[in-house]
């Protein structure tokens, strides 16, 4: 029988979508379990660490985003051709992820003068130069980030690229041409466009 799988994760792409994405990509059926905020405090106790998204396969517990899109990515053939490319691969993907976190550091500041003192130098600094290089890596890459072809790198970068043009006020695309034609190649898969068409409609 084959395995049933369900994602757990809030109503919002995020963090969830590059896992959404991955399964949809391997023709995969899933539950898409979306809970609001003020179901998480219940919820929180029975994820694994008291974080989301979650995936279970057949009832088995599996967390921490990159981990579970590297696990699908190899399962759907979206890993590197050797060590080499996986090396890059993980190492694109934690840059995406530290990325988000600079990102996430004045977004979900609570005090709205420090938040206010943060937010320039990610806008006018780190913004740029994080962009400017991925745009750089994918022109060198034939349009991926990765050998030259599609892995599960671009997919995820993908998947969380709305989320942190949500988290900085502006479409982080516009002016680069490169990354915005990665985007419409990865969403342009029949199975991808498939969920896309037919994903609920939120702002990141």
């Amino acid at each position: 029988m084959a395995p049933k799988y369900k994602l757990i994760y809030f109503n919002v792409r995020a963090l969830g979508e590059p896992i959404r994405l991955l399964l949809s990509f391997g023709k995969q059926e899933f539950e898409d379990y979306r809970f609001e905020r003020e179901q998480w405090p219940t919820l929180k106790q029975s994820m694994p660490f008291g974080k989301t998204p979650v995936l279970e396969i057949d009832g088995k517990q599996t967390h921490q985003s990159a981990a579970i899109c590297r696990y699908l990515g190899k399962k759907y053939g979206l890993a590197g051709s050797n060590d080499w490319e996986d090396l890059e691969i993980d190492s694109i993907v934690d840059t995406f992820t530290d990325f988000r976190s600079q990102i996430a550091a004045f977004f979900y500041e609570g005090d709205e003068a420090v938040k206010e003192k943060k937010k320039g130098p990610v806008l006018e600094t780190t913004v740029p130069y994080y962009m400017d290089k991925f745009e750089e890596l994918v022109a060198k890459n034939g349009g991926y980030f990765v050998g030259g072809k599609m892995t599960w790198a671009d997919v995820y970068f993908v998947g969380i690229v709305d989320y942190l043009s949500f988290m900085v006020g502006f479409d982080l695309l516009e002016k680069c041409p490169k990354l915005a034609a990665l985007k419409r190649t990865v969403e342009s898969v029949p199975s991808i466009k498939a969920w896309v068409d037919k994903r609920p409609s939120t702002d990141a």
